[in-house]
């Protein structure tokens, strides 16, 4: 070898060594930049338990529905059903509790402090009122809520209602819309500002038309004849001088528990109906999306809070989810609750909106992916037919339980191979709470550990929780850095009542592999005697677990999905009668997602 070629040889070798150091370096430098915050629906908040105890038959349980967030000074307040008190957070992923009774000395005793709660910005002012078809609530007012510091506006509420709303307009004119029927429409009235009496008498605003919009049908298929759809759970946004009326139907025990919108140019009526939900989640972990409220992040970007649907103990159990929300270029209203139970990034200034998101994913939704659906799972025990898959089978109505609540207790997961693990969500049920767990209990905590393994073999803790005090019920868990990993341990350390029992134990990130093919075959068929349904059917992937279906009146606006897991068929009830409808199809494994197919209109 020539004394040129050696020289040539080390200074190679020199290069490629510093290189690699660069590129060592490099990496330790990103590791210290914090990844963004993100969250995973439904919120992690500490839900007090039903406060009635005739609504508790079947088992004591968690629960709390129709929430409002409101930005009030920069900081996010969140109220919902007979909690006794609000939480308020600065940046949508911690949120504090603040215990408070809004209820006068002469409503001693109401379990209804704040039943689907109206709340309202009123100059620098926050109201709060909750459900009622007396005259005995009062209407609340503070300007510093984070202290909760508050006193009466108005004693008596002179013509009250039932899930009631508030809007201040641009002008300081200020309306309350309310209705919770099956057999009346949604009112409105436009309220004095300065003592909030009524000017004037309330006004029919809009009516359900279920004749039309199939996804207005009452029952969990939309296809329950026996009774009619209601209509609740008012919220009014104003977008470029336009009015957005916002509602829920059909009714919240049902999958397809939904918010509609109708768009006007007067506050007080003239609306026209979205043919579409504005919200709709009814295939996933979480499903539901209905009775909520719309506010604006403290960037400009919107968002949209509504209820998800439980249901098990009792038709009232839920929870509450955050999604994506905002208006297209036409001031077509949107929600995206596309992987709306997957981890997304909070509010961030460095998040640009554009609009509905590529293919129909959120600029929020990280990509990361559900590594363990219907993985195999072992436990320490198994109490009754409480069956370990039921913890990984992406339906929250279906757990697993131990048969005790003891240190100890353990469930594990196999992801089936080596996978890039980013975060994990920790999703407990109650089963068998203590019969005295009534209303907010604020000192109750979880406790647990949090080990990984690549062999099954070789522990090392990702999360050790032993020392926790504080209530988790739907523990998420972002990681500092992504780990390699197959298989993880939860071992329960406290549970705060109850048996350790699991609904979802779920974990994100790639599982390293191929992501699956695009669906072939995608058919749709719609039939003339109603147009509101559609049976649709395509292809099976044979490496995917699930599909999201995308539809829409516009082949550009295919702004609602449906996540249809481990079947290659389903029974569409949601159309309207009198539109054309766009469809496309992606199939979903833990590596990602396909392509879409390509755009299928359907008469």
């Amino acid at each position: 070898m020539s004394p040129a070629l050696v020289t040539s040889i080390n200074h190679f070798a020199t290069l490629r060594s510093r290189v690699v150091l660069l590129l060592g370096f490099l990496g330790c430098c990103l590791s210290l930049i914090a990844q963004p915050k993100t969250y995973c629906n439904p919120i992690n908040i500490d839900y007090g338990y039903t406060p009635i105890p005739n609504f508790s038959n079947w088992g004591r349980h968690r629960t709390t529905a129709d929430p409002v967030i409101v930005n009030y000074k920069g900081d996010y307040y969140l109220f919902s059903t007979n909690q006794q008190g609000y939480w308020w957070s600065s940046d949508m992923l911690q949120w504090h509790f603040i215990s408070h009774k809004f209820l006068r000395p002469w409503n001693t005793g109401t379990y209804d402090d704040l039943c689907a709660p109206a709340v309202g910005i009123i100059g620098d002012t926050m109201i709060v009122m909750g459900s009622t078809y007396t005259k005995n609530f009062s209407i609340w007012m503070s300007t510093n809520p984070k202290a909760n510091d508050w006193k009466p506006l108005v004693d008596s509420f002179e013509i009250g209602g039932w899930d009631p709303a508030f809007f201040t307009d641009d002008d300081g004119k200020v309306y309350m819309y309310n209705g919770s029927s099956n057999r009346y429409p949604v009112y409105g009235i436009e309220l004095n500002r300065k003592d909030l009496s009524p000017m004037g008498t309330r006004k029919e605003m809009y009516l359900l038309e279920s004749w039309r919009y199939g996804w207005q049908r009452f029952g969990e298929h939309m296809d329950n004849t026996f009774l009619d759809p209601f209509i609740e759970g008012a919220w009014m946004t104003k977008h470029n001088n336009k009015y957005y009326l916002q509602y829920g139907a059909p009714g919240t025990e049902f999958s397809g528990y939904a918010d509609g919108v109708v768009v006007g140019h007067n506050p007080m009526g003239g609306f026209v109906p979205q043919s579409d939900p504005l919200s709709f989640k009814i295939g996933g972990y979480v499903r539901g999306a209905g009775h909520g409220s719309t506010f604006q992040d403290r960037f400009g970007k919107y968002w949209h809070v509504s209820t998800t649907v439980v249901s098990v103990k009792n038709t009232f159990e839920r929870r509450i989810g955050i999604w994506p929300s905002g208006f297209d270029h036409d001031d077509v209203m949107y929600c995206n609750t596309t992987f709306g139970d997957y981890p997304h990034y909070i509010p961030d200034k460095n998040i640009h909106d554009v609009g509905y998101g590529k293919n129909g994913k959120s600029p929020y939704f990280t990509g990361w992916m559900l590594l363990n659906y219907n993985k195999p799972i072992q436990t320490s025990s198994t109490f009754g037919n409480y069956l370990p898959n039921y913890a990984v089978d992406e339906l929250i109505k279906t757990y697993w339980s131990a048969k005790t609540g003891d240190p100890g207790e353990w469930i594990q997961t196999d992801l089936g191979n080596l996978s890039t693990v980013q975060a994990v969500q920790i999703n407990y049920a109650d089963q068998d709470v203590e019969t005295n767990r009534l209303g907010k209990w604020t000192q109750q905590y979880h406790q647990y550990k949090l080990s990984f393994s690549e062999d099954g073999k070789n522990w090392k803790m990702l999360m050790d929780k032993s020392r926790n005090k504080t209530d988790i019920p739907h523990e998420y868990i972002q990681l500092d850095k992504p780990i390699q990993a197959r298989y993880l341990r939860l071992e329960n350390r406290h549970m705060p009542t109850g048996k350790f029992a699991i609904s979802g134990f779920r974990v994100f990130g790639n599982g390293n592999g191929q992501k699956p093919e695009t669906v072939k075959d995608l058919v749709v068929l719609r039939t003339e005697k109603d147009k509101r349904s559609a049976y649709i059917k395509w292809k099976p992937s044979n490496n995917a677990f699930a599909y999201n279906i995308y539809y829409g009146t516009d082949p550009e606006k295919r702004y609602n999905c449906i996540m249809v897991h481990s079947n290659n068929e389903y029974w569409m009830k949601a159309m309207d009668s009198q539109k054309t409808y766009y469809f496309s199809i992606e199939a979903i494994n833990e590596n990602g997602v396909s392509n879409q197919t390509p755009i299928l209109k359907v008469e």
